[in-house]
């Protein structure tokens, strides 16, 4: 029962803030979309990205066999959810992406703390940091379109993501001046894209919907197969093991949502997939953890 209560805590802001976005539309406000996501993807998210990073203090050797098994999933999800795309002849533009990348960061490394409390939370950092750097280069071409390449390398979630990860490798600090000012201009990232995803959802059909119930469900019973097999494969020890699994298995990412309105990938199908992903983690996630535990 508390497991469950404190994943219904860490969802429930998501809907919250999310349906503000929502009933701001419904009440015939003014929202301007491209602007609020060029915002958080340009400046504030990049900077939420990189300064998690550089202040994540992990143990050397919990790099080894980790972070190979988790190069190891992301590769083996990404291939099966590519296969499933094109068996069931969807937009890869639209539904690739969002199948294969899921929410590690604001919901995968508070439940990792949760349950496994500190150690947890340094290895979940790892797995974190490589689906970003994955999500933020490969996925980004993949939402952008063949031929995208130079968009990638002009993308600030990129360099915010490798400049994260070699601050970490060599123990580098910005000065604490100019880390406040990143950290807090970094906090404005989540708000921003919860409440653009509900006004989003205001545009949703029923029809949607179901789809993305149905994708959902297929993206988690998948993910969680494929880390369960890798983590096992490489003998993890039982904290990597449940971190692996909890992460890979969490639900799409808000970002996901943000790049395809970013890239014209139509977002309104990406935020019934976020929407349904996470409404099926509150239920699923306790249960994974409860086997993994």
């Amino acid at each position: 029962m508390n497991l469950t209560l404190t994943v219904l805590q860490i969802v429930a802001p998501v809907f919250l803030l999310a349906g503000i976005g929502f009933a701001w539309v419904k009440a015939g406000l003014e929202y301007r979309i491209q602007f609020v996501t060029q915002l958080a993807m340009t400046l504030s998210l990049p900077c939420l990205i990189f300064v998690s990073l550089m202040r994540t203090e992990i143990d050397p050797a919990a790099l080894g066999a980790l972070s190979v098994a988790s190069v190891v999933a992301y590769a083996a999800v990404t291939l099966v959810m590519l296969a499933l795309v094109r068996l069931a002849r969807l937009n890869t533009r639209t539904y690739a992406a969002p199948l294969i990348f899921g929410n590690t960061g604001n919901l995968g490394l508070p439940l990792a703390l949760f349950a496994f409390g500190d150690i947890g939370l340094s290895y979940a950092i790892i797995v974190f940091a490589i689906m970003a750097l994955w999500s933020y280069t490969y996925g980004i071409w993949l939402v952008a379109g063949a031929g995208a390449f130079g968009k990638v390398l002009r993308e600030p979630l990129v360099w915010g993501t490798v400049l994260g990860a070699l601050f970490l490798w060599r123990g580098w600090q910005t000065p604490i001046f100019l880390t406040n000012a990143l950290d807090l201009v970094g906090q404005m990232a989540i708000p921003m894209m919860l409440i653009t995803l509900g006004v989003a959802v205001a545009r949703l059909s029923a029809k949607g919907l179901a789809q993305a119930a149905a994708l959902s469900a297929l993206k988690l019973s998948l993910c969680v197969g494929i880390a369960w097999v890798v983590g096992r494969y490489f003998n993890l020890d039982p904290t990597a093991f449940g971190v692996l699994v909890l992460q890979v298995a969490t639900p799409v990412a808000v970002t996901s949502y943000l790049l395809a309105e970013k890239y014209g990938a139509q977002p309104d199908k990406v935020a019934g997939l976020v929407v349904a992903s996470t409404l099926m983690s509150v239920a699923a996630l306790p249960v994974i953890l409860a086997f993994v535990l």
